[in-house]
Order: C-alpha cells, then sequence, then structure tokens
C-alpha cells in the first residue's frame, strides 16, 4: 500500500515513517529541510530512512503545489498523512508570518491536492496547545477552543476548521489528531527533555519557566506512533467525514518531576534558573483518550521512565 507522508524528516515523521516500513507501506515523503533546529538531526533520521528501498524523499516545501500533486497523481496515492508545519509556542511569538504560510497556506494546498486526487483518509497533526487556558482536566474534545493563547495553537485550530469544512463540502475524509508532549529518541532540540538533558550533560543551567511549575501529558513516540497506524484505514463514515480526536498518555506529570527522572537517570543535579511564565504558554495539559480508544483500541504503554531512559541512552550516543 502506499501513503505519502509530510514532515518525513521531523521527529514524530521520521518515526511514522520508520513503521509504516515495517509494516510494508510503500512510503512516498516530502521535507522542507529548514532551520529552525540543527538540520542535521533531520538529514540523519533521513538518512536512516533512505536505507530502505520503499522509502521515496521528495525535498520540497509545502508551498509547492505543483510538485506534491505531480507525486501524488503520478503515484496514484490515495491516503496522506500531514504532519509537516512550523512549530514551537515561543518561536511564533517573534515569528508569526512563517506560521502563516506552513500552517495555513501550506495546509490548504494539501486539502486542495487531497480533494483533486480522492483522497481515502487525510490524517493531519493538530496540537492540545488549541484548548488555551482550560481548566477543567482531563481535556477531552468536546471541550471549547475558541480561545488559543498562541498564534500556532490558532493556526492549528484553523487547520481543524478548514479540514472540517472540506469534509462538508467535498466529502473528504479527515481525521485531526491534537498530539499532547511527544518525546522519545531523536526529538526536538527545543523540547523540554533535549533541552534538559544537554544543560545538565553540559554543566549549565536550565531554564525552567513559570518557575518549573508546569504540567504535561509527557506521551512517548512509540505510543503515538500506534495510535496513527491504528487509524490509517479507519477514514471518517459518518455524513460528514470529520473526526478529531486527542492522542496523548491519558496523564498529566509535574515538569520538576519530569526532570527528577532525567537527573536520577544520569545520577547528576541539574543547576536551574527559574523565570516567569512566558507568554503563550500553557500551565496544563492532560489528556482524555478515551474516544480514540474506543474507534481504534488506542493504549499507550510507555511509561516516564523508561521513556526516558530510551531518550538518553540514544542522546548520549548521539552527541
Amino acid at each position: 500500500m502506499k501513503i505519502f507522508v509530510t514532515g518525513s524528516a521531523g521527529f514524530i515523521g521520521y518515526h511514522l515513517c520508520q513503521n509504516l516500513l515495517k509494516n510494508n507501506f510503500k512510503v512516498y515523503a516530502i521535507d522542507n529541510l529548514n532551520n529552525y533546529y540543527d538540520p542535521q538531526l533531520k538529514k540523519d533520521r533521513l538518512r536512516n530512512l533512505k536505507k530502505n528501498k520503499n522509502f521515496f524523499f521528495y525535498k520540497c516545501d509545502l508551498s509547492n503545489q505543483t510538485k506534491i500533486q505531480n507525486i501524488i497523481s503520478v503515484q496514484n496515492i490515495k491516503y496522506i498523512i500531514h504532519l509537516a508545519a512550523q512549530v514551537g509556542v515561543r518561536y511564533s511569538i517573534k515569528n508569526p508570518k512563517s506560521y502563516l504560510k506552513s500552517n495555513i497556506i501550506g495546509f490548504f494546498n494539501i486539502l486542495e491536492i487531497s480533494r483533486k486526487n480522492y483522497i481515502k483518509h487525510l490524517i493531519f497533526a493538530s496540537t492540545s496547545s488549541v484548548y488555551g487556558k482550560s481548566s477543567t482536566f482531563p481535556l477531552n474534545e468536546k471541550v471549547n477552543t475558541d480561545k488559543p493563547l498562541s498564534f500556532y495553537a490558532a493556526t492549528k485550530k484553523s487547520n481543524e476548521l478548514m479540514a472540517y469544512s472540506y469534509a462538508n463540502i467535498y466529502n473528504l475524509p479527515c481525521t485531526a489528531l491534537r498530539f499532547f508532549t511527544v518525546y522519545g529518541p531523536y526529538g526536538r532540540p527545543d523540547m523540554s527533555l533535549f533541552k534538559f538533558a544537554k544543560a545538565i550533560l553540559e554543566k549549565k543551567k536550565i531554564e525552567l519557566f513559570n518557575k518549573g511549575h508546569h504540567e504535561r501529558d509527557f506521551t512517548y513516540i512509540e505510543d503515538i506512533v500506534k495510535g496513527i497506524m491504528l487509524l490509517i484505514k479507519k477514514p471518517p463514515s459518518e455524513p460528514i467525514p470529520y473526526k478529531c480526536f486527542n492522542i496523548g498518555n491519558g496523564s498529566s506529570k509535574k515538569l520538576l518531576s519530569f526532570l527528577k527522572v532525567i537527573e536520577d537517570y544520569l545520577k547528576i543535579k541539574s543547576k536551574r534558573n527559574y523565570l516567569p511564565l512566558q507568554a503563550g504558554d500553557v500551565i496544563k495539559t492532560h489528556a482524555d483518550i478515551n474516544s480514540l480508544n474506543k474507534y481504534t483500541g488506542y493504549k499507550p504503554k510507555i511509561n516516564v521512565k523508561i521513556g526516558v531512559k530510551n531518550f538518553l541512552d540514544w542522546y548520549k550516543k548521539y552527541i
């Protein structure tokens, strides 16, 4: 079976492609390899993927609708997993225009291509950030998401609305996935686990915004990928074929507790710089994953201690 994946050199995209290839999919993939973080990490992920003869990569930006259209139509692809996006809450404060280009215009291009090629299922990445400053936990998909705290979150909420309209007007089967805090080997350098490990091992101070009083639904990458795999052949079948799911661990952990797991494994006490709450930051996330569980049987299995160990073992070898 053929499948098209955007953002294949990204963290989630890389692990998803690895799993798809193990399950005998032919993967046609794009990434623009931008420099939001060190492109070398993206190139290293890509090098691993290219070892498989069923992986076909095209360096391409979401703005290049013609090139993407050609790949999809020539290969007669009917399934798309769209993970490419400009990510990061804090980066969106200083660089909102890049989010408009990738997350709004880029997503529109994917919707148009999906419509024209009668795609059987478009799965795309949203984010837990759409929930904003919620005080009701765990967060379920019925919670109001009209007040995003960052432009990044606003673009992802826009994606959900755009996809719903295409599902309604063009009968395009779409599934939105609200990712919670994903971590694991080959993780992003702008995420807390990578930043904490780097600072601790280099004997530098780690930055703890909101004085470390954040809580996150930390979800191991292997569990995330299994959840996506369960959805591929289960497109929405309602009159308006659109679904939106939380995909997380289903529990919330204090950031300071997460940090202690890292310290315990490394056997090094961190040096800390306590900072105020950063603009756009959500204080707590905690996913209600019952909907995805009922629809697919999704059940995360990797606990934080094992997940952090796996990351740190990889990090020490990689660095």
